[in-house]
């Protein structure tokens, strides 16, 4: 579990591809601090276990499901990403609950300036705008966002200064493909409404439209 809370910006090493399968070497620092082969770090929101570790950086495994649902496959050395160590229980959670679980890539649609800051548009997967609600939460890329506002399948967000110099965001360009990650809490509640609230008096998604909610 994380929180989509970046600690640092690492780089790639070297992506070794075996068949549909792959190796990931990244080259970081801080999300080395007590980091034991085994443990969980998140790469660009993607949630990796960590096969090997030395003072440079990490290694992982890339499953092909990590490959096909992810942007990881298409990395190249030097590229920057985003790294979070999983969370513990006596951490503060700043962001929101993330499972490292990517759902689908999305693709960045525009970025505007915003004060001192960036307007940033994303266009989501198809479906995933079901469970993305304006002033909720989304994870791009594995950093934790507020939803400003949506319209169909397109996502805004804002994003301060901080956030720029802190993630790979302050280099995004419209076209770039982004990992999503809805809401936690929002993908359970749709799940249950969609199917697994049945009999009577069950809460529905048409039941709570009728009821102006």
């Amino acid at each position: 579990m994380f929180t989509g809370l970046i600690s640092e910006t690492g780089r790639v090493a070297r992506l070794r591809r075996t068949g549909p399968e792959g190796i990931l070497a990244v080259a970081c620092s801080a999300v080395l601090d007590g980091a034991q082969p085994g443990d969980s770090i998140a790469v660009d929101g993607a949630c990796l276990t960590v096969s090997e570790l030395s003072r440079e950086g990490f290694t992982a495994f890339l499953s092909a499901e990590t490959l096909d649902k992810t942007t990881l496959g298409d990395l190249r050395p030097g590229d920057e990403v985003n790294l979070e160590p999983s969370l513990r229980l006596s951490d503060r959670l700043g962001g929101h609950l993330v499972q490292g679980h990517v759902e689908g890539v999305g693709t960045v649609a525009s970025l505007a300036p915003l004060g001192q800051g960036w307007r940033l548009a994303v266009d989501l997967p198809a479906g995933l705008e079901e469970a993305v609600i304006p002033k909720g939460s989304v994870a791009l890329a594995g950093v934790s966002l507020t939803v400003a506002a949506l319209s169909g399948q397109r996502v805004e967000v804002a994003l301060i200064p901080g956030t720029l110099k802190s993630t790979t965001l302050g280099a995004w360009r419209p076209g770039r493909p982004v990992n999503v990650e809805t809401d936690l809490i929002g993908r359970y509640v749709l799940a249950y409404l969609k199917g697994r609230g049945k009999g009577p008096g069950a809460l529905t998604i048409e039941g709570l439209l009728e009821k102006g909610l």
